[in-house]
């Protein structure tokens, strides 16, 4: 019907124009954005799907972050260990360079200086190798690291790595362990050990597998030769007329140390002085001018070694199986290090592949067809010139009834 008040066809052209303009504008949007879901109102479900899947994404891919910081980070505290490794060796060939006989007891305080310097460079390093303020090597507590890989923090997802303290004193090299031959004095009357009100130290011997105890008040000045008298006393009650201890003069020096001679049918297989028998807990019991560690047994390690063939785990001995111990310690922590890196290194490939999946599965729901989208939109364009080719013809339609007017 010819008309002039409503023009439907102009009307009909119209909405059809703005349906296809709208379509043209989201395909536009979504090729310049490149994602399919823009909006929530563009795919309300899986727009969801993927923020949870973008969420886990960011998760992985900050666990692959995390597991190669902390790669670097036993890097570092391996790095400290190589360090620790070099000065054991060092120690070790002191240990067995001071074994010898063929050195003074002036020749081997040197090595014993140098000892000492070296356990105490161990400490030094192994409080002072850090990663990001985390101390690595110096766990004064049950310590772990706990690595988080991603994907949430549920059993399987972190990886913890255990510390442990390697400072001299637990690897067992510390200021207990010496390769001297032994403390010296003047003379044998001159003051040997000091200690505390009440204190008392336990001195023990084995023989013919049978061993031998006994307790002395250090609570006053103790000299070389009430050291001496006691532990004989107590070799005699062992074995009669056996002076298991002497106070030997060197002849270099003119000093006079302990030392423990075995007994001629057999031979002492340990020697041990307790420092804090009293079990006061206090490092009050001193060997010339060294504290020994409270509590700690030490065997033998300050006073010189046997004569003849009699055999004595004394000072270098001692200090040689212990050198051996803290390397055998040593390298069993720089092995777990080593296996945790590898371990790390596939938890990182892991989580990486992880991370990669994951992301491709955002694409698959996000992501813009592109070669779809193209096409619906050469389609929308089509539709909105013709739209707008029509909406001018129709607009045009009233005039011819004004024609019927003239």
């Amino acid at each position: 019907m010819l008309a002039i008040k409503n023009n439907l066809m102009a009307d009909g052209a119209a909405r059809h124009l703005g349906t296809s303009y709208d379509a043209l504008a989201q395909s536009v949007e979504r090729l310049s954005s490149g994602l399919r879901i823009n909006s929530a109102k563009d795919d309300a479900a899986g727009l969801a799907v993927r923020e949870l899947i973008r969420a886990d994404v960011a998760a992985y891919q900050q666990g692959g972050r995390n597991a190669r910081d902390a790669i670097s980070m036993l890097q570092t505290a391996e790095g400290g260990l190589s360090m620790i490794d070099d000065i054991l060796v060092r120690m070790r060939e002191l240990a067995e360079q001071a074994a010898t006989d063929s050195y003074s007891v002036t020749q081997v305080s040197i090595m014993q200086s140098e000892f000492d310097e070296l356990s105490a460079e161990i400490t030094r390093i192994a409080e002072n190798t850090s990663f990001n303020d985390n101390n690595l090597l110096d766990a004064t507590t049950a310590e772990a690291f706990e690595i988080a890989l991603g994907g949430g923090l549920e059993d399987g997802q972190t990886i913890k790595l255990d510390k442990q303290d390697m400072t001299a004193s637990t690897l067992g090299v510390g200021g207990q362990v010496g390769i001297r031959s032994g403390v010296a004095v003047g003379a044998v009357d001159d003051t040997y050990m000091t200690g505390a009100a009440n204190d008392t130290i336990e001195i023990s011997f084995t023989i013919d597998g049978t061993t031998h105890a006994l307790v002395m008040d250090v609570a006053a000045d103790t000299t070389l030769e009430d050291l001496v008298t006691a532990i004989n006393v107590e070799s005699r009650g062992a074995v009669a007329g056996w002076d298991a201890a002497v106070a030997h003069e060197d002849s270099e020096t003119g000093q006079f140390v302990l030392r423990l001679e075995g007994w001629e049918a057999g031979a002492i297989t340990a020697f041990t002085i307790d420092p804090d028998k009293d079990g006061d807990g206090t490092n009050d019991v001193k060997w010339g001018s060294d504290t020994v560690l409270s509590g700690t047994a030490v065997a033998a390690t300050h006073f010189e070694s046997v004569t003849g063939s009699a055999s004595l785990t004394l000072g270098a001995q001692a200090a040689i199986t212990a050198v051996d111990t803290a390397i055998s310690a040593k390298d069993t922590f720089r092995a777990k290090l080593g296996y945790m890196m590898n371990r790390l290194e596939a938890a990182a490939g892991v989580v990486d592949i992880q991370a990669e999946n994951l992301s491709a599965a955002e694409s698959r729901v996000s992501d813009v067809d592109v070669a779809t989208e193209m096409a619906a939109m050469t389609r929308n364009q089509v539709l909105s010139q013709a739209g707008i080719s029509m909406l001018a013809q129709a607009n045009s339609m009233p005039q011819m009834a004004l024609q019927l007017l003239a």
